[in-house]
C-alpha cells in the first residue's frame, strides 16, 4: 500500500522538481515529509507568499520547475499575488494547495474554500485532484502545462483524504517525466526578412528582455550583437545576458535611443508599461518593429510588427547568426547614429560622477550603490526591490552573467525579494547573493531572514532606510498627521536580523558601508546591513516620467 503524499513526492521527483518551498500544516505537512524522503530539498518558509515567489524564482534560475506547498483555505489564498506574478513574468510554477476532505464538500470543513476558482484567472492549469491513483497524472499535466508553450503557473487542489488516502501501489497510474520544451525554430523566410529589415535602418536598436535569459540564449545574443555592431538595451532582468560594461550597451543613453531609433529589434521583451507601450513621446511615431517571441499572441501588441519571428529565442538567434555567416553584414561603425549614442552615453555618465562623489550623511543613493557595486563579485546574484532603491540600482549595479538580476519584473510586485533571495541561495549555493531592498519592501516579509538563518544561507541583505515610501524624516512621523507613506527612519533592521540569529551591521557613512560589505560577503551566515538614506535622496533628473502613456 502507498499513501497519496508518498505518490505526490515520487511524482515530483520524476518530474525533475528539486526544490519545494512552503508552510506546512493540516493537511499538507505529510507531503513535506515525503518530499524530503525522496531526496527533494524542502525549505520551510514563514509565509506562503514568499514561498511561492521562491518556487517561481527556482524555476527561472534552474530552467525546469520549482514547487510551492500551502495549507488549505487562507494558506493557499495567501499565495495568489505571487502566483499571479509568475503568470505576468511567464515563469513556470507548480503550486500544491491543501483542501478540505473531498468527502465533506459544502459541509463547512476546516478551511474549506474554492481555491481553484481563485487561481484560475492566472493559471495555465488549475484542478482539484479527485483520485489517489491518478495523482501522478495531475502532477505531470500541471508540469506540462506550466513549462510548455508560454510558461506559467499551475495549481493542484489536494483534499485531505486524497493526501492521506492509501491504495495498492499496483493501481497507481504513474506518469513519465514530461520532456523539456522543444526549441522550435522560426520560419526561415521570417528570419531572412528580419535581417533585411535591419539592413535598411538608419538608427537601429536591439531591445532584449528576460525571455532571452529564460531561453538560455545569452551566447547567441552576444554573438548576434557583436557580429552586427548594433547598439542594444537590456531590460532589467535581462541585465547580464551581455555584460553591462559591454561597449555596445546603450543603457546610459536609454531615453535618447528609445526616442530616436527608427527600427527596434524586440527580442524576448514586450511593449508594455516598462517600454512605455512603444508609443510617442518615448518612441518615434513611425518606429518600425522587428519582433522575436515564442508566443504569437505577443506579436504586434501596441505597435504593429513589420517582421515577426515566432520561435524559441536561442534557436531563432542561431538561425539569424547562420544567415549572417553566409552573408556577413555589420552596421557602419562610423555612422552618425552610433557616434551620437556614444556621445549621449558619455554625457549622462559624466553627469552623475558628482553624485557618486557625494559622501555627505545621511547617505545618497548613488554613492551607497557604488559602494555595493565595487564590493560584489561579477557572478553575484542581485535581487532588488523598492521604488527608488530598485530603479536607481538598475543603472549603478552591474551584472556580468545571465540570470543574475531578479526584481519586480513586469508585474511590479512588492514583497518578492526575500523569496527570490532564498531561492537564489538554494539554486546557487556557490555564489554570493545580495538582497537589496528599500525599508518598505523589506517590511513585506522581513521574518524570512529567519529562514536563511535556519538553513545557513549566507544571503547579504542591504536595507536602504529612508523613512518609508518616498522618504520621510522623524519630524514628519512625529507630527500630528504623519504622511500615509511614512515609516520610521530610526528603525534598526540590523538588530532585527541579530534577534533572528544572523549578523547585523548599521552603516551611516560610506566608510562604514564599505567595511560592512567587506565582512558580510565573507560570512557563511546571513547578514543585514541597515543603511540610512537621506529622506530627500533622489535619482538624477529624468526627461520623462516613470509611466509615459501618450503625448496627449
Amino acid at each position: 500500500m502507498i499513501s497519496g503524499h508518498q505518490i505526490i513526492a515520487k511524482a515530483l521527483k520524476t518530474q525533475g522538481v528539486e526544490n519545494v518551498y512552503g508552510v506546512v500544516g493540516i493537511p499538507v505537512a505529510v507531503i513535506a515529509g515525503s518530499v524530503q524522503q525522496e531526496g527533494i530539498t524542502y525549505t520551510g518558509m514563514r509565509h506562503e507568499m514568499p514561498a511561492t515567489y521562491a518556487a517561481q524564482a527556482s524555476s527561472y534560475l534552474s530552467g525546469r520547475i520549482g514547487a510551492a506547498l500551502a495549507v488549505s483555505g487562507p494558506g493557499a489564498l495567501n499565495t495568489v499575488a505571487a502566483f499571479a506574478n509568475a503568470w505576468s513574468n511567464r515563469w513556470p510554477l507548480l503550486l500544491l494547495g491543501g483542501a478540505g476532505e473531498a468527502s465533506g464538500v459544502d459541509m463547512g470543513f476546516f478551511q474549506e474554500s474554492d481555491n481553484v476558482s481563485a487561481m484560475a484567472p492566472y493559471a495555465k492549469y488549475a484542478k482539484r485532484a479527485e483520485s489517489v491513483e491518478r495523482l501522478p497524472i495531475y502532477i505531470a499535466e500541471a508540469v506540462k502545462k506550466s513549462i510548455m508553450g508560454t510558461p506559467g503557473p499551475s495549481f493542484i487542489d489536494l483534499p485531505g483524504d486524497i493526501i492521506t488516502g492509501e491504495v495498492d501501489e499496483e493501481k497507481v497510474v504513474w506518469a513519465p517525466r514530461v520532456p523539456d520544451p522543444p526549441r522550435l525554430q522560426s520560419s526561415a523566410q521570417d528570419v531572412q526578412a528580419a535581417i533585411e529589415a535591419l539592413k535598411t535602418a538608419e538608427q537601429p536598436l536591439i531591445i532584449f528582455g528576460k525571455g532571452i535569459a529564460a531561453s538560455r540564449a545569452e551566447a547567441e545574443m552576444r554573438r548576434f550583437v557583436e557580429s552586427t555592431g548594433l547598439p542594444y538595451l537590456a531590460m532589467p532582468m535581462a541585465k547580464g545576458v551581455i555584460p553591462d560594461d559591454h561597449e555596445q550597451s546603450a543603457a546610459a543613453a536609454r531615453s535618447f535611443v528609445l526616442s530616436n531609433a527608427d527600427l527596434i529589434f524586440l527580442a524576448g521583451a514586450r511593449l508594455n508599461w516598462m517600454l512605455h507601450f512603444g508609443l510617442p513621446p518615448r518612441f518615434r511615431d513611425d518606429v518600425r518593429v522587428v519582433q522575436l517571441d515564442f508566443n504569437p499572441e505577443e506579436i504586434g501588441v501596441n505597435v504593429p510588427s513589420e517582421v515577426a519571428m515566432i520561435g524559441d529565442a536561442r534557436a531563432t538567434l542561431g538561425q539569424m547568426i547562420d544567415v549572417l555567416e553566409a552573408d556577413p553584414w555589420e552596421f557602419p561603425q562610423d555612422s552618425e547614429w552610433l557616434q551620437s549614442v556614444k556621445a549621449e552615453a558619455r554625457q549622462n555618465a559624466e553627469a552623475i560622477q558628482a553624485m557618486y562623489a557625494d559622501h555627505s550623511t545621511p547617505l545618497q543613493y548613488y554613492p551607497a550603490l557604488k559602494s555595493i557595486d565595487t564590493a560584489l563579485p561579477n557572478d553575484a546574484i542581485i535581487i532588488a526591490e523598492g521604488a527608488s532603491t530598485m530603479d536607481i540600482s538598475r543603472t549603478v549595479l552591474n551584472n556580468y552573467e545571465a540570470r543574475t538580476r531578479l526584481d519586480a519584473g513586469s508585474y511590479g510586485s512588492m514583497g518578492l525579494g526575500h523569496g527570490f533571495a532564498v531561492a537564489a541561495a538554494r539554486e546557487h549555493p556557490d555564489r554570493k547573493i545580495l538582497c537589496l531592498q528599500g525599508d518598505a519592501a523589506f517590511g513585506f516579509a522581513g521574518t524570512e531572514c529567519e529562514v536563511a538563518v535556519r538553513y545557513k544561507l549566507p544571503i547579504v541583505w542591504v536595507v536602504f532606510n529612508n523613512g518609508g515610501i518616498g522618504g520621510h524624516t522623524q519630524e514628519q512621523i512625529d507630527s500630528e498627521m504623519p504622511p500615509p507613506s511614512a515609516m520610521s527612519p530610526t528603525a534598526r533592521y540590523d538588530i532585527m536580523m541579530e534577534g533572528l540569529g544572523g549578523k547585523g551591521y548599521n552603516a551611516e557613512t560610506i566608510e562604514e558601508l564599505d567595511a560592512a560589505l567587506a565582512e558580510a560577503l565573507t560570512l557563511d551566515e546571513p547578514s543585514l546591513i541597515n543603511v540610512g538614506i537621506a529622506a530627500d535622496a533622489q535619482r538624477k533628473p529624468q526627461k520623462f516620467g516613470w509611466l509615459t502613456r501618450t503625448n496627449e
